[in-house]
């Protein structure tokens, strides 16, 4: 998505969380900070449970989400991921609000197939204009009352059927979602051969994407509780 000659030049970069967990992440960290561009980072769950799978009991093995944490946690180190812990919930710049999973938590879903009242409730607090975010690794445009809100996708692992990175640019106030495909089943297979054990998310979105549809669906089953 670096590459992408429609991403040069930005006078920012947002990082709207969970660039950890992940098979790279001191390298995925390195590459982010050492862009030419400013950046800020918005603090997602996955930043969260990095943070805190620092000095905690060993994770069962079967608890991938665990597992995942401290495995990024182990590879940048105690100082480094604990700071994660300590990015902020939103970040507002140029007049937009970005965040994570909604404004309120960095865990919220919020899907294609929410119900109305549930993006009301989640957005009755932010401020009018546009909100920006991520979690469910699917883009979205809809406008809540008076707040337009974005899902900008996933670079890494996007939940859209062809592996392809999702991003948003956003140029004098207009939000473009973007599409960048490259060779996503080799970086999947890269992940695994590196050990990474979350096997049946990099296949649902690298290796073999599955429909776009099912992800959803499995999100909004997990909202609905």
């Amino acid at each position: 998505m670096l590459a992408d000659p429609r991403a040069a030049g930005p006078d920012l970069v947002v990082v709207g969380g969970d660039a950890v967990p992940g098979a790279f992440a001191p390298e995925t960290l390195d590459r982010l900070e050492a862009l030419e561009a400013p950046v800020r980072w918005v603090r997602g769950n996955g930043e969260r449970e990095v943070a805190a799978a620092v000095g905690a009991p060993a994770p069962a093995p079967d608890d991938v989400v665990g597992v995942t944490a401290a495995r990024s946690a182990a590879a940048l180190g105690e100082e480094r991921a604990r700071g994660l812990g300590e990015l902020p919930l939103t970040v507002e710049a140029g007049g937009v609000l970005f965040c994570h999973a909604s404004p309120r938590r960095d865990d919220e879903i919020l899907t294609r197939l929410s119900p109305p009242e549930r993006w009301a409730e989640a957005l009755a607090g932010a401020p009018p204009g546009l909100v920006v975010a991520g979690h469910t690794h699917q883009q979205d445009d809809r406008v809540v009352g008076e707040v337009r809100f974005l899902n900008a996708g996933s670079v890494g692992l996007p939940y859209e059927g062809d592996g392809a990175a999702r991003w948003l640019w956003i140029e004098a106030g207009r939000p473009e979602l973007r599409r960048t495909p490259y060779d996503a089943a080799a970086a999947g297979e890269r992940m695994l051969a590196a050990g990474w054990p979350d096997e049946r998310s990099i296949r649902a979105s690298l290796i073999e994407p599955v429909e776009p549809l099912e992800v959803t669906r499995l999100f909004e089953g997990l909202a609905e509780g």
